[in-house]
Parts: structure tokens; C-alpha cells; sequence
């Protein structure tokens, strides 16, 4: 009797199913393992060439006067726009003697360039030092902290770096003498002030204390008169009644000029109007001086010793190295002498404006003011502006003259332009209106007016600050 075939057991089914998986999972191994072997023996990968750009790069050194205004007239170019400057803020100028002088703080007079970048789409801000500028090759290298070397390419370069003060051959000065021409600056001429009263009022010798309450402005340009004014008003009023030890009122105020008079930008008749008023405030003029020598003891001037804790360098202005780099020619001031277009004679696209520019106009060069700086900022944007355009200007540069101002003191300026020549309390006012309308920002605007009214009935003032030495010092 034969059996019926049996079905195979259950264990001898899952073998099978096993056996038949590990087949299938080989055969994919060896498959990806051929793959594998085909990428290998192909040649190595790179990443594709980055495209090129489509739209021009138009690059400004220095966030000054006449890079804002430059940056700003570009604002419906197609290009991009890269501003670099050292600092990340823009500074007023005109008002850095009110911060060496207490009446304002910093941030009153300054605004963050990185703000254009909110209020500009084309716009970008790089907080970097300019180190080398290569024409030929139309790239610049910058210095950023903490990124190192930048390479950046230009088709368009508008230099417009300002000026820094220049101690005529002696830069030794510059330890004993700081100059006005940044906020750093002004700081520092702040604490030299206020400290020269406070150790006058902690020590007992006579000549000491003499030394200290004596302060020397060599430069009788603007800067000097307004900034010396500023002072006669701190020790005669804002300081009045603080030190019982001194009397800061008789504190001696000395500006020296090498000239023949104050203010030599001015005509004259206004030249001897603002004499008369720095001595009625009791400031000592003394011109056709020259300074010979300034160490920690004061400075000798046409070979007279005058003992001073103090002394303040308001005398000449030198531009940045950044003009020279551009390989033009430049005057004696290492500004750049550029064409009537404000253009670096056989560079084309590159610009140089502001006082980083030395510019003729009827055979006068164009001042070095910030109402020169910020209209040749704005023509040059608008001439690369039309140039992307495939437009050619015809039209030069030309500087239309809104005049010279200074201000002396409390309630007196002095005004030129053309035949028009103006000073006093009317001419204070109108220097007062245009300087608050001519700050970066609203908020600037409000709060140097509230502190010049503030300062202007009491006589006191909100910045007499001295920064802390580092602990351990």
C-alpha cells in the first residue's frame, strides 16, 4: 500500500525562504558594488564656476559726508553698492568740538552707516579697513576684524576717505597734542579738559596748578575758534561753583596760528570781528607764532616755553593713504587731482570726492567743507547712475556755494557767502537752525535741540564725563 507525497516540513519551507533572500540581497550588493567602482574610476568632482555677475559693483571708501551722499544717489541704480568704512557709524563733524567740550555726547552727533542697508535694497556695508587698492586689476583688499583679508572687485570705485590731522612733518606731536577729526578724538579732549581741573584741584604747588588750568589750541582755523570759545564758556559758567580748591574761571586759554589772523578762510572785516569777541570771552590770541615743539611740559612756540597739561591740535588736515594707492598724482595735502568730472585722470570708473580731493573751479580749488563733500557725493551717484544707464554726462562738477559759517561762543556767528557778510545773535541763529536741521537723523535732530536749550538757560552740560581706567590700572 503506497503512502501519499508528504508536503515538506515547515522548517525546511523557511530555509528556503531564507536562502532565496540572502540570493537576492547578494545580487544587490555586487550590483552596488560595480556602481561604486564606475564613480570611482570616473574623474574627480569640482563644483561649477560661479556665474558671473550680472550687475555692476560700484565700491565707496568712507562713510563720511560724501560716501552717505554718493551711497544715497545710487538708490535706483541697478548695481550693488558696497560701502566700507573703518568705523560703523557716520559722524556730524561740524559739532565734535561740542563733544570735546561736554555739551554733547557721542551718540548725539553720530548715526550707524548699517542703517542705509534697511532703508536701500541695492546697499551693503562692510565694517572694514581698506589696505590696498589695485586699478589695474580693479580690486581692493580690506582688513575686517575677525575675518580677515577681504578681496573685493569693482567695477566702479568712488574713494572718498577725508582727511586726518597732519602735524606738518612732526607726528611726535600727536602724543601730546590730539587732534579733532573722530569721536575717539573728541573723547579724549574731553577727559584732558576735565581732568586738568581735577588734579589742579588736588594739588598744592602753585605752578602745577598753573600748568593745568592752562590750555594751548594751536590753529586758529574754525575748528579752533569754536572749539576754544566752547571752552572760555565751560570754565566761566559750567564750571562755576564746582571746585571750592580753584576758581576754573581763571583758567588761561591760548590759541596760537601761525598766520597772520584768525579764521583765513574769512574775509577780514569778519576775521577781526572774532578776534575781538575770543578776547572779550577771554581767550588769548596769538598769531605769527609757530610752534616749534609740544611735549608733557606744553609747547614752545617761536622759541617762548609756555607750561601747559593741555594742549589741543586744531592746525592742518592731511588726506588718508587711500589716494596715493590709487597711483595719481596728488597735491601736497596727498589729496587726488582729479578732472572736472571728478574722475582720477586714466582710471576710468574710479572717483575720488570730499576732502580726499583736490578740485578746481575758476582757478579756486573747491573748499574742503561738508557742504562740498555731500554735493560731490551726490554728483558722482548720479553719474554712474546715468552711465549704467548707457548715458554720458557732459555736464563737469560744479560747487554751488551756500557760504562759510563759524560760531564764537554763546549767541554769536559769523556768516559769508559772496558780498553777504553777517555776525552775531541773528547770524548765531541761523547757524543754530542749520546745524539741527543738518544732523543724519531725527532722533539727533531732537536731542541736540532739547540739550542746547537745556545747556543754553542753565549753562549746564549733560557729557562732563572722564571714562574709568581699566580695573588694575
Amino acid at each position: 500500500m503506497q503512502h501519499p507525497a508528504q508536503s515538506p516540513a515547515p522548517a525546511e519551507r523557511r530555509r528556503a525562504f531564507l536562502l532565496s533572500g540572502v540570493r537576492s540581497a547578494l545580487t544587490k550588493v555586487t550590483k552596488m558594488t560595480v556602481a561604486v567602482e564606475e564613480i570611482r574610476s570616473r574623474p574627480s568632482w569640482s563644483p561649477p564656476e560661479p556665474a558671473p555677475r550680472k550687475q555692476k559693483r560700484i565700491v565707496i571708501i568712507g562713510g563720511g559726508f560724501a560716501g552717505i551722499a554718493a551711497a544715497h544717489a545710487l538708490r535706483h541704480a541697478d548695481a550693488e553698492v558696497v560701502l566700507i568704512d573703518r568705523r560703523n557709524h557716520h559722524i556730524f563733524q561740524p559739532l565734535l568740538y561740542q563733544v570735546a567740550t561736554a555739551v554733547l555726547s557721542p551718540a548725539e552727533i553720530a548715526a550707524p552707516i548699517r542703517q542705509l542697508e534697511a532703508k536701500q535694497r541695492n546697499v551693503s556695508v562692510l565694517l572694514a579697513e581698506v589696505t590696498s587698492v589695485d586699478v589695474a586689476s580693479r580690486t581692493i583688499e580690506s582688513a575686517s576684524p575677525g575675518a580677515g583679508v577681504l578681496k573685493i572687485a569693482f567695477d566702479y570705485l568712488v574713494v572718498a576717505t577725508g582727511m586726518r590731522p597732519s602735524y606738518f612733518g612732526h607726528d611726535e606731536f600727536a602724543r601730546y597734542a590730539p587732534g579733532l577729526k573722530s569721536l575717539g578724538d573728541a573723547e579724549t579732549i574731553r577727559a584732558k579738559i576735565l581732568s586738568a581741573f581735577e588734579l589742579a584741584a588736588t594739588t598744592d604747588d602753585e605752578d602745577e596748578r598753573t600748568r593745568q588750568m592752562t590750555f594751548v589750541l594751536v590753529g586758529a582755523g574754525p575748528s579752533g575758534v569754536e572749539l576754544a570759545a566752547s571752552l572760555a564758556h565751560l570754565v566761566k559758567v559750567t564750571l562755576r561753583g564746582n571746585f571750592h580748591r580753584i576758581d576754573p574761571a581763571k583758567a588761561s586759554i591760548i590759541l596760537l596760528d601761525a598766520g597772520k589772523r584768525v579764521l583765513p578762510t574769512f574775509a577780514e572785516s569778519l576775521s577781526l570781528r572774532v578776534s575781538k569777541r575770543l578776547k572779550k570771552l577771554g581767550v588769548k590770541v596769538t598769531t605769527d607764532v609757530k610752534v616749534e615743539k609740544v611735549d608733557e611740559q606744553g609747547v614752545i612756540a617761536s622759541g617762548t616755553r609756555i607750561p601747559s597739561a593741555t594742549v589741543l591740535w586744531t592746525a592742518g588736515v592731511a588726506a588718508s593713504p587711500i589716494p596715493k594707492m590709487l597711483g595719481t598724482k596728488t597735491d601736497r595735502a596727498g589729496r587726488a587731482l582729479v578732472d572736472p568730472f571728478l574722475k582720477v585722470v586714466d582710471a576710468p570708473g574710479v572717483f575720488v570726492i570730499g576732502d580726499a580731493a583736490s578740485v578746481m573751479q575758476n582757478e579756486h580749488p573747491v573748499p574742503g567743507v561738508a557742504q562740498a563733500a555731500i554735493q560731490e557725493g551726490r554728483y558722482v551717484g548720479r553719474l554712474i547712475a546715468k552711465e549704467l544707464k548707457g548715458r554720458t554726462v557732459k555736464r563737469p562738477f560744479r560747487y554751488f556755494d551756500k557760504g562759510n559759517m563759524a560760531v564764537v561762543g554763546k549767541n554769536y556767528a559769523v556768516l559769508e557767502r559772496g558780498w553777504l557778510r553777517t555776525s552775531g545773535f541773528l547770524t548765531w541763529l541761523v547757524w543754530t537752525f542749520v546745524h539741527i536741521l543738518s544732523l543724519p537723523l531725527l532722533q539727533n535732530r531732537l536731542r541736540v535741540q532739547h540739550q542746547w536749550l537745556w545747556s543754553y538757560f542753565t549753562g549746564q552740560r549733560s557729557s562732563r564725563l572722564i571714562p574709568e581706567p581699566p580695573r588694575g590700572q
